[in-house]
């Protein structure tokens, strides 16, 4: 895990922005598996309704943290938790 965390939608509480599937509740939240449909994006966010992506790289990871709609993104390969998205993105 990052040790970055994100609001999880108007809930209240707050989640780590790239967890393991299946160890954040996701209850209520929109689950997508990319971040192409960028209505649906902005629909939630604007509604409060927590957006979490499932990803399973490390260019999945980075879009959809990328976006700021995105309170989570779940991945199933735990190497993914290493991934140093600040390196990634600003080199």
């Amino acid at each position: 895990m990052t040790g970055r965390e994100r609001w999880f939608g108007a809930t209240g509480r707050k989640v780590p922005e790239v967890a393991l599937a299946g160890t954040v509740e996701v209850t209520g939240a929109l689950e997508l598996d990319d971040v192409g449909d960028v209505e649906a994006l902005r629909a939630a966010h604007a509604g409060g309704v927590p957006v979490v992506v499932h990803a399973d790289t490390v260019e999945a990871v980075a879009l959809a943290l990328a976006r700021p709609e995105v309170a989570c993104v779940l991945v199933a390969d735990e190497a993914l938790l290493t991934v140093d998205l600040a390196d990634l993105t600003y080199g």
